[in-house]
């Protein structure tokens, strides 16, 4: 049987706004089916990099949770910190985007927790069954303590998985930061000694004692080093670094096999808004114009089927004149091939299908 998809598109008519559209969306798609009473929900939501406008309005947020409430649920918005330098890299930062945004309790309704801390260290480690390239997944920890899963997702492109959507939002997304360094690396950290200021912080926290203090400046045994990133997250002054080596075909599964962690055994269900879709990720602190024009709103308890829905939506699309997309070759047949050549998306829809995330077929419910 295939997956059901629902979808409505961005119309109103008079009397009527998105919210609302949104929310009967998510009703009919089968939302009610989940038992809310007395439950924790993490409302995975990405708040966007400072600078940043194509991130999707706390409004939409608010649909979510004002539904969960009703429904006796207690929902908190969350996301994990940054690998790379930024302005969500802790959580104290991470907050201030967050607010800087629009993501606030006066706003939303409910609270923002980072899900992995104040320095990213703050994680779970969960069994990946059947995993190629993860064993333990580091999850940060109030996502792994919520009850039930809603993802909320900003469909758009993305130079390293083509493109960015659910399984992009809650795989890397919910990863620490050495689960996002896991992720992104083959290899070891490394520090930058001009960033270097010798402090100690990192060997202090190294449950390994890989990591010594040599001419005040901070110095990793690779032979010792088992690659956990946690100095990553200790570092204040961004000195740890990420190799930033691994495959993009191996970054895919394990942003795969970080979904199945974070998805297996509890509830779960997933909305996408195809909405001014940027050729970039929101993690950029800025954003281009869209390559193509809004499509709409998508739900569905399958994250596979909607990603794959959302991805042929976008490819029946006219291209924005001046986009990226317009002034790409568009040879390939699809246009986040088209865009990013050198990433291979259906290869990971595939790969979640055989780890039991979902199937690509699916039927599309208009709302």
């Amino acid at each position: 049987m295939k997956s059901k998809v629902f979808f409505t598109d961005m119309h109103v008519s008079k009397g009527q706004n998105l919210q609302q559209k949104l929310s009967r969306l998510i009703k009919s798609a089968g939302i009610d089916r989940i038992e809310f009473d007395k439950k924790f929900v993490a409302i995975k939501v990405h708040f966007g990099e400072p600078g940043n406008l194509a991130y999707l309005r706390p409004n939409y947020a608010k649909t979510i949770v004002d539904l969960v409430k009703e429904r006796g649920g207690k929902p908190f918005l969350t996301d994990c910190n940054t690998l790379y330098v930024g302005g969500r890299k802790n959580a104290l930062d991470h907050l201030d985007s967050a607010y800087l945004n629009g993501f606030s309790p006066f706003s939303t309704g409910c609270h923002v927790l980072i899900a992995d801390g104040l320095k990213g260290t703050d994680e779970v480690l969960v069994p990946v069954e059947g995993g190629q390239h993860v064993k333990e997944a580091k999850i940060g920890r109030a996502i792994m303590d919520a009850d039930i899963v809603i993802s909320l997702n900003h469909f758009k492109g993305h130079e390293l998985t083509g493109f960015g959507g659910a399984l992009k939002n809650i795989g890397m997304g919910s990863g620490s930061r050495a689960g996002k360094m896991e992720m992104h690396s083959a290899g070891k950290p490394s520090v930058d000694h001009e960033k270097c200021v010798g402090c100690g912080v990192c060997a202090e926290n190294c449950a390994h004692d890989a990591i010594t203090i040599v001419d005040d400046k901070a110095t990793i045994d690779l032979e010792v080093c088992t690659g956990c990133g946690r100095c990553i997250g200790v570092c204040a002054v961004d000195a740890v670094e990420a190799a930033g080596d691994e495959s993009i075909e191996i970054l895919n599964k394990k942003i795969v096999e970080y979904t199945w962690a974070v998805l297996h055994g509890r509830p779960h269900f997933h909305i996408n808004l195809v909405i001014d879709v940027s050729p970039y990720c929101d993690c950029y602190g800025g954003n281009d114009i869209p390559i193509v024009p809004d499509v709409g709103m998508f739900a569905s308890f399958d994250p596979v089927a909607l990603d794959v829905a959302c991805a042929d939506a976008v490819n029946k699309q006219p291209v924005v004149a001046g986009s990226m997309l317009a002034q790409s070759s568009r040879t390939h047949g699809d246009y986040f091939t088209d865009i990013y050549p050198e990433t291979n998306w259906r290869a990971a829809i595939d790969y979640a299908v055989k780890m039991g995330l979902g199937q690509k077929e699916y039927e599309l419910i208009t709302v």
